[in-house]
């Protein structure tokens, strides 16, 4: 018998200040049944909202966890504070690519500290915690070493899952969109449209969706839109957590560090 389909929905970027953003979407889902989420919670987001001076929207996180999704650690400020600008390629990449990629640059003590605040934050608020993904998915060396003296079970690159602590690499592909204006929304559902048709029957699809992609109707209708027609194509919903999991002896690869 094949194995179910699976389609992981994503929301990055989960803070006080950003949650309003999602609301109206994450009701929308909630109306169509029990559809779990994996939410990606950064504990002080750009150094001005920390999560214990937010009680009430911590109590909104417990309240998702009691309905089956799952928090993971999304970096600690979601800011790259580092003013060192190394080389034509560094400022490229943390002033031009982006300005959020916060553990691009650390070095293994910096990141093992950021690390270990944001595992004993989610302690205190006795959330489970299986997974991080870095901001930007950008992760220095130092990182990639930290990460394997932690206790999580998983990081995550935009097409692969990596088992920690060993980054053991799990195709899962995932779709994207940049929606900070017209054009790149057109461009995002465009390449969108054709990766879902390719990975058709890829085992499982990850939809990667950001606070930006809420505040406009075109990109916010996309994504449920395609939520919808991926149910109906078959694909049953999971966190991440949950399918690696179900999955841990099937789909591993190679060692292959990220």
């Amino acid at each position: 018998m094949a194995e179910p389909r699976t389609l992981m929905l994503v929301l990055h970027d989960v803070a006080p200040e950003t949650w309003s953003d999602y609301q109206p979407f994450v009701e929308a889902v909630d109306a169509m049944g029990s559809l779990p989420m994996t939410l990606l919670v950064v504990p002080n987001f750009h150094g001005r909202n920390p999560l214990e001076q937010a009680p009430a929207f911590c109590q909104v996180m417990e309240q998702r966890l009691a309905r089956g999704d799952e928090l993971a650690l999304h970096g600690y400020y979601h800011a790259d504070v580092g003013d060192r600008l190394r080389s034509p390629r560094d400022w490229f990449m943390r002033r031009v690519y982006t300005w959020e990629g916060e553990f691009y640059r650390l070095d293994h003590q910096q990141a093992l500290a950021r690390l270990h605040a944001g595992i004993e934050l989610f302690d205190r608020r006795q959330w489970p915690l299986a997974g991080f993904v870095a901001p930007a998915w950008l992760m220095s060396e130092g990182t990639r070493q930290a990460l394997r003296e932690l206790p999580l079970q998983y990081t995550s690159d935009p097409q692969n899952f990596y088992r920690l602590p060993d980054f053991t690499r799990i195709p899962a592909p995932g779709l994207v969109w940049s929606a900070r204006s017209a054009w790149r929304r057109a461009l995002s559902k465009a390449l969108s449209d054709a990766r879902a048709q390719r990975w058709q029957q890829a085992p499982c699809i990850r939809l990667g969706l950001h606070p930006v992609d809420m505040r406009h109707e075109f990109s916010r209708h996309y994504w449920l839109d395609l939520l919808q027609r991926l149910l109906a194509d078959g694909r049953i919903a999971s966190t991440k957590r949950d399918w690696l999991q179900a999955n841990a002896g099937l789909l591993t690869l190679p060692r292959q560090v990220a």
